[in-house]
């Protein structure tokens, strides 16, 4: 796939993200499957998916689903981890994803390399790249190192960014009247139909949403916590 065939499939429209944490009851490649599966029935445009099930979760997603498949990996937890590496980056391609999603902030890369490096070897392979910024300058650098497109999806998780609640519909803006010929892709946090319209009209090619989609924990807690009974108290056994 292209990046024109990808905008032509996306632009507009949802993205959503399924994954689940190493001790979240949803860790499970075939769980995550029917999670993306159940996405796309539902008009999902495209599937963002890997983190920390990796490869293992890209390669299932990717060949039970016929839209475009986001991949990435997820190794450490601080610093660059979602797809710090090269070798991450064509690990996920190989495993059927049509784009690349890697860390684009300024922070130092576990293998040495740029990420202009990363991009070229996935452009090599016939692969499209995500770069995940958290900052305007980042995502001016992430296009002038040749990623495809630039998503906000890091804003709020590097202690330079803005620590907001919601998403950070302000760097969509920016990033749009910086960019003109890159796409945006609004990330992080947007946990309402209002969101999305928002950052659309904010001048995102489309939105990715995940936790209020595709995570029944948090989405009972938003429910429980409307209720005036307490938390249920667990004890081992």
């Amino acid at each position: 796939m292209n990046l024109t065939d990808l905008m032509a499939t996306i632009h507009g429209g949802l993205i959503v993200s399924c994954q689940a944490g190493h001790e979240h009851p949803l860790r499970d490649t075939s769980t995550i499957r029917r999670l993306a599966e159940a996405a796309v029935a539902g008009g999902a445009t495209a599937v963002r998916c890997g983190g920390v099930g990796g490869i293992a979760d890209v390669r299932a997603v990717a060949a039970a689903v016929t839209v475009p498949v986001i991949g990435l990996t997820k190794r450490g937890t601080s610093g660059v981890f979602i797809t710090p590496t090269v070798a991450d980056a064509l690990e996920v391609l190989a495993a059927g994803a049509a784009v690349v999603a890697t860390d684009a902030t300024t922070r130092p890369r576990p293998d040495g390399a740029g990420l202009r490096e990363t991009v070229e070897a996935v452009h090599n392979a016939g692969g499209i790249v995500m770069a995940d910024v958290s900052t305007v300058a980042e995502g001016v650098a992430a296009a002038s190192a040749g990623a495809d497109l630039v998503a906000t999806t890091l804003s709020g998780y590097t202690p330079y960014s803005p620590q907001t609640a919601g998403p950070d519909l302000a760097l969509v803006r920016h990033l749009a009247a910086e960019l003109s010929t890159v796409p945006i892709v609004a990330e992080g946090r947007y946990h309402r139909f209002d969101h999305v319209r928002e950052a659309l009209e904010a001048g995102a090619a489309a939105v990715v949403v995940g936790t209020a989609i595709t995570d029944p924990v948090w989405i009972t807690r938003r429910f429980a916590d409307a209720t005036d009974r307490p938390a249920p108290v667990t004890t081992g056994h």
